[in-house]
């Protein structure tokens, strides 16, 4: 019987069945005393080995987003957050958005829970086992930049338009020159109406060129990105605004 076992783990360690090896001989009692076929005890193996796997690749994808922190939807409060958030946040939660490829724009002074409503939108997405990817603006044209300079940017480009969800944070927070707008514009225009991203800004549309520079890529940035568009309105106080207000009442 040890050399049976050790035969067991060879192989559920090599086919790569963590589960199988863990569970396969107290399912087997269980088995034993329900009187259960052998098909059962094995269909209740596979689904076990399923779950299981499913799990560890829900817990993957988390990890491969490359999120700055962990915030899941229950996390926020909902009553903190600015009206026109407090309004959509139930419909774009669905997730609809990123079936239809369809971008969410969330706008708004800093401090008023844009980047947590897009994180929490991110793992709940990764969850629901899409594919996604956070990153900074500034990260994100850092990278790009890198590709451009190993000639990897071809590479690059194909692996940003697969992700089923981008999440672009801190749009607006530095400005750029025209190489770099040109560079950004291209890369993120890939993903125009066929897949969806969030971007998170502090500037309102019109005043983009303050990050651009140049009027007509603004103009026609702003329409890529906005076409048909979930817009969110996070102009507000901001959470530590509102923190220092309560310690004041208290």
């Amino acid at each position: 019987m040890h050399k049976l076992e050790e035969k067991i783990a060879f192989y559920t360690k090599h086919l790569r069945l963590p589960a199988f090896r863990k569970n396969y001989i107290e399912l087997a009692k269980q088995a034993a005393q329900k009187g259960s076929t052998h098909e059962q005890y094995l269909l209740t193996l596979f689904e076990l080995e399923y779950e299981q796997r499913k799990e560890r690749r829900k817990k993957q994808r988390i990890r491969n987003a490359k999120f700055p922190y962990v915030k899941y939807i229950q996390d926020i409060s909902r009553s903190d957050l600015p009206k026109d958030g407090q309004l959509k946040l139930p419909q774009i939660e669905r997730l609809d958005f990123i079936k239809e490829g369809r971008n969410v724009i969330l706008a708004g002074n800093p401090g008023t829970g844009k980047t947590h409503i897009a994180v929490a939108l991110g793992i709940k997405a990764c969850l629901e086992d899409f594919t996604v990817y956070f990153t900074t603006i500034h990260a994100l044209l850092t990278k790009i930049r890198e590709a451009r300079s190993l000639k990897t940017l071809t590479l690059l480009q194909a692996k940003f338009e697969r992700y089923d969800l981008v999440i672009c944070d801190e749009f607006g927070y530095i400005s750029f020159d025209k190489d770099a707008a040109e560079l950004l514009f291209t890369h993120l225009s890939l993903r125009a109406g066929k897949k969806a991203t969030i971007i998170t800004t502090n500037l309102a549309f019109n005043r983009w060129t303050e990050i651009f520079g140049d009027q007509v890529l603004t103009a026609a940035m702003v329409d890529r990105l906005t076409h048909k568009a979930h817009l969110v309105n996070m102009n507000g106080l901001s959470f530590r605004v509102k923190e220092s207000q309560k310690l004041a009442q208290q």
